[in-house]
């Protein structure tokens, strides 16, 4: 006569307590591990649209034109790009006269960054000429903001710098200073105006955007600067007037 014996059989992994204090005991060796699948991770879907066309540099949206059936819009999107690139190298951008303490200087100034123009002015309060130039300096700062326009004080900025020499504009490159332009007779006095400052200043390099013929723009600065000078004379008594009052 034939016995038939049954096994019960657990799912995979799972044991007795008589197994698990057996194991407990040392007498049953470790539980293997369950087979889990890895989790599912999607594949990742090629970039389609504006997605393929953002990860593409100008030459290779041109290799892009057959798969886009309106060429307008692949231009328009080339011009963008464009644009895009052309203010990412266009470098920093300032657009106001800042003021600043003795303790910025080296940071604002001396390390303002390669290839940065600034033009630091040098201003007491008492002074009617410094007024101006701070009025005229506000104006070139909006109109060059790729320039760096500051102004300190010329006490705090140099220990026992005499006012008579203010206004003084100190104009810096690369870490040096490269001239020190003293007073605001030089730029036409009192009567001087933004375009004036402008002009002089792009006497020493592209300060005020790209400058025209540096000995034309002296030349005119010069003629602007003389006027100037006999106007003031005019407006004075001579010595001898003087005298005979």
């Amino acid at each position: 006569m034939t016995e038939y014996h049954t096994i019960y059989k657990g799912p995979e992994g799972e044991s007795t307590q008589w197994d698990d204090i057996q194991r407990k005991l040392g007498n049953a060796p470790p539980k293997a591990p369950v087979w889990k699948p890895d989790p599912y991770a999607p594949e990742k879907e090629a970039p389609k649209g504006t997605e393929l066309l953002d990860s593409k540099d100008l030459e290779g949206l041109e290799d892009l034109e057959d798969e886009f059936g309106d060429d307008r819009f692949l231009e328009q999107y080339r011009q963008r790009r464009m644009q895009e690139l052309q203010a990412s190298v266009a470098g920093p951008r300032f657009g106001s006269l800042e003021e600043i303490r003795r303790s910025d200087f080296v940071q604002q100034v001396t390390n303002a960054g390669e290839g940065i123009w600034v033009v630091c002015h040098l201003y007491s309060d008492r002074k009617k000429e410094c007024a101006i130039m701070d009025q005229c300096l506000g104006e070139l700062a909006e109109r060059y903001p790729a320039t760096k326009f500051l102004k300190i004080r010329g006490a705090e900025c140099i220990q026992g710098y005499p006012e008579a020499n203010m206004p003084t504009l100190l104009l810096y490159t690369n870490g040096k200073c490269q001239q020190t332009l003293v007073g605001l007779e030089r730029f036409g006095g009192e009567g001087t105006s933004p375009d004036l400052i402008a002009i002089s200043l792009n006497q020493f390099g592209a300060v005020c955007g790209d400058p025209d013929d540096p000995a034309v723009a002296a030349e005119q600065l010069a003629g602007v600067v003389a006027a100037a000078a006999a106007a003031k004379r005019e407006g004075q008594p001579d010595d001898e007037e003087s005298l005979d009052d």
